[in-house]
């Protein structure tokens, strides 16, 4: 029993729900999330067994692949992505902070996956192109080495799709910064 995620994004919500009910109706999958997110995005980010998850996200990539701007697929993906994704991550104190940005909501639950399998970080919250015209960001802490380790893995997972836009490390940011971030 192998569990999975998966997401699609398209240019447009119609192609969105079209997907949506394409990828449910291909395999046994459940929706975490299916929304319109800026600017006029949609994504559908789903749940259940690798196959499962591969059938489903392959059928909607190769039915509506003209409206497709971005999705993937990870297998056992890392625990923590869930609690980032809904802002719920218990956060202490911030050590380092790591924030990577990208040009789609896909590419950011890549990124996360990478970042927190690679080293010993903690996700504080994935962005997922609410408010920020399309882009998506993360920001994670951990010790200073920790933080460069995770931000150059998730950096080299996003950058072979062209969606990397930027990242930054800031070592002992400022009390008032993190009491703003947690």
């Amino acid at each position: 029993m192998s569990k999975a995620i998966g997401m699609v994004e398209y240019k447009t919500v119609s192609t969105g729900l079209l997907a949506a009910d394409t990828m449910l109706k291909t395999a046994q999958v459940e929706i975490l999330e299916a929304q319109t997110v800026c600017p006029g995005k949609y994504i559908i980010l789903l749940k259940g067994e690798l196959s499962a998850v591969k059938a489903s996200i392959e059928a909607a990539r190769l039915k509506y692949r003209e409206h497709l701007i971005d999705s993937f697929i990870l297998g056992n993906p890392h625990d923590s992505i869930f609690a980032a994704i809904y802002g719920a991550a218990s956060i202490e104190s911030i050590k380092a902070l790591g924030v990577l940005e990208t040009f789609s909501a896909a590419s950011i639950i890549v990124a996360a996956d990478e970042a927190a399998k690679s080293a010993e970080v903690t996700l504080i919250e994935l962005r997922i192109a609410r408010g920020m015209c399309g882009k998506s960001y993360m920001l994670l802490t951990g010790e200073i080495a920790a933080v460069e380790a995770a931000i150059d893995k998730a950096k080299a997972a996003v950058s072979e799709s062209a969606m990397l836009l930027d990242s930054a490390i800031i070592a002992n940011p400022d009390r008032k910064l993190c009491e703003s971030i947690i």
